[in-house]
């Protein structure tokens, strides 16, 4: 297939019809193992309000990707996925036009589910083991790059694992997400947050004064990007000069949730320092402004490929898109790093709880990062969010970003595809996410039959 002839426009959906969801009976009788018939696949382009700007570069659009996934008993199931090239490999998208890179994701989605038909699973976690490697080379080939970043197909490999999960709940007659855990991860996601700190992303072009906007709005733990495009020099200038201003705007205000009554900063430079001295000089100036104390947490500041040890930083340093796997978490926190961004929006839900897993063991905290994802994939965000440790420094709150109401033209739109839109947890009031035994009961909803999605199959 030309990935060039997809269909382009808003809203523009993309269909791969592999088989219909056929009624074959499971030919090896093994009990409690699920046999997937039919796949298929489609994806919308939501376009942005405005270019969305991070890692030096501009998004102006995210395709939401969907598997269906069939099987022998007759019963499927649809999951989504929010395709990022930029997040999810930097080289891939400066490589290419923005429409290649996600039709180079798209790919590989629609491989991962050629290869899974007619496969036996017991549980996703089994199954995405079995197939990653395999998924991987086949993204090599795909993009043409030898060093493609995992996190590049396990981007891709969400909807797949989503609907994975929503088929093995069915088949097993599961309808919450507690129920659904498997059981050697449930001591990690064991608590019930019945509020989670929803975290706005804000991005280069925001000033000041609407970040001040934001906090009057409620928001009291807000996702600040850093690292601007330019060269080291230039960056760093522009980081000082955006540090300088945003502590001026936010030095004195003062929040019920934090041990010490401060805000929180939260700075997230994906990657762009390339070395350990640029980056102190931002610290060294965070100090000498008195901002230092406030910083809560700075993600990714260093590339990847630099493995530079961070166990002398002063600050909690939080690792992201380097944790592509549970054993890049381990290698990670070794190297310093004292916290964790979870993205089951990102890297699927079954890689994701062998992260938090790994991370428990060794006393790191973790969070749940956005991936400016849909609505539906907010709510399985917030799942994990909800019973993951609070994390330190915070009043016995979850952490949850989502930045979707901040980026998507349609978002309204986008609500009404959620079938529990209308629902209180939903909705942020002032800054915070309210759960409720409704929402654990149901999992936020993520189990409720969804009329659109369905129709597009």
């Amino acid at each position: 297939m030309d990935r060039r002839k997809f269909i382009k426009g808003s809203g523009a959906l993309c269909f791969l019809g592999l088989s219909d969801c056929l009624n074959i009976s499971c030919a090896t009788g093994q009990k409690g193992k699920i046999r997937i018939t039919g796949v298929r696949s489609a994806f919308e382009k939501e376009p942005l309000i405005q270019p969305f700007g991070f890692k030096g570069g501009y998004l102006s659009e995210l395709w939401q990707s969907i598997a269906y996934v069939g099987s022998s008993k007759g019963d499927h199931a649809i999951g989504l996925g929010t395709q990022s090239v930029l997040w999810s490999d930097a080289a891939v998208f400066s490589g290419n036009s923005e429409t290649d890179g996600n039709n180079m994701m798209y790919s590989i989605t629609q491989r991962a589910l050629e290869l899974i038909k007619g496969m036996e699973f017991a549980d996703p976690v089994g199954l995405l083991d079995e197939i990653l490697e395999e998924v991987f080379e086949a993204g090599r080939k795909i993009t043409g790059r030898p060093d493609l970043r995992k996190t590049f197909v396990l981007n891709a490999l969400v909807p797949v694992d989503n609907a994975l999960w929503l088929l093995y709940s069915k088949e097993h007659g599961i309808t919450n997400f507690d129920e659904m855990i498997p059981a050697e991860f449930r001591n990690t996601l064991s608590e019930r947050h019945e509020k989670l700190a929803a975290i706005p992303l804000i991005s280069y072009d925001v000033t000041p004064s609407q970040l001040k906007e934001t906090v009057d709005d409620g928001y009291f733990f807000m996702k600040i990007k850093i690292g601007q495009p330019g060269t080291q020099e230039e960056m760093l200038s522009k980081d000082i000069e955006r540090l300088d201003a945003l502590h001026n705007a936010l030095k004195d205000v003062r929040t019920p949730y934090t041990s010490d009554g401060k805000l929180p900063y939260y700075f997230d430079a994906n990657g762009r320092y390339e070395s350990k001295e640029t980056f102190l000089k931002f610290l060294r100036h965070a100090e000498k402004i008195g901002a230092a104390g406030q910083i809560a947490i700075i993600e990714e500041p260093f590339p990847e490929e630099a493995e530079i040890d961070v166990s002398d930083i002063p600050v909690r340093l939080a690792a992201d898109e380097s944790a592509h796997t549970d054993s890049d978490t381990l290698k990670r926190i070794e190297m310093g790093y004292r916290a964790v961004a979870l993205k089951p929006i990102a890297k699927t839900l079954s890689m994701s709880m062998k992260i938090a897993k790994v991370a428990d063991e060794k006393g790191i905290p973790c969070f749940c990062a956005d991936l400016t994802v849909n609505p539906i994939l907010v709510e399985w965000n917030k799942n994990v969010a909800a019973r993951l440790k609070s994390f330190p420094g915070l009043a016995n709150l979850g952490l949850l970003e989502s930045n979707g109401h901040q980026n998507y033209k349609n978002w309204k739109r986008m609500m009404t595809c959620l079938p529990t839109y209308n629902e209180p947890w939903v909705h942020v009031k002032k800054g915070l996410y309210h759960t409720s035994e409704e929402f654990f009961k149901r999992g936020g909803g993520i189990y409720d039959h969804n009329p659109h999605y369905e129709s597009l199959f």
